[in-house]
């Protein structure tokens, strides 16, 4: 944990969060500002800063894992959905510790930018 990192709170069941599932690596949750019908977060819970840091293949390797079970749970197999991992201030990573979004319930477009 990283003392004054949001989602370090969550994992610690700090602050409050809508949560999907939890692993014993990972949680998944749902965004408290959604830009699609379906916005969920995948998070680590041991902390890092952003996929610069995130050394751990097989962890990296689960996160994606989780997504993708994330997306299942909420009925998007079919109708598709996105992953994004945003890494540093100018691609748009608000928070700290790495996280992957998972996006869908509706068409969403490209570029994404």
């Amino acid at each position: 944990m990283v003392e004054g990192c949001l989602f370090c709170r969550i994992v610690g069941r700090e602050i409050p969060a809508d949560e999907v599932f939890r692993t014993e690596d990972m949680l998944v949750f749902r965004d408290i500002s959604p830009v699609a019908p379906v916005h969920l977060l995948v998070i680590p819970l041991v902390h890092h800063d952003s996929l610069n840091q995130l050394e751990d293949g097989e962890l990296a390797g689960k996160l994606l894992l989780a997504a993708a079970e994330a997306a299942r749970r909420e009925n998007l197999l079919t109708s598709g959905y996105r992953v994004v991992v945003n890494t540093g201030r100018d691609a748009g990573q608000s928070v700290g510790h790495f996280h992957a979004h998972v996006l869908g319930g509706r068409a969403l477009e490209w570029p994404p930018g």
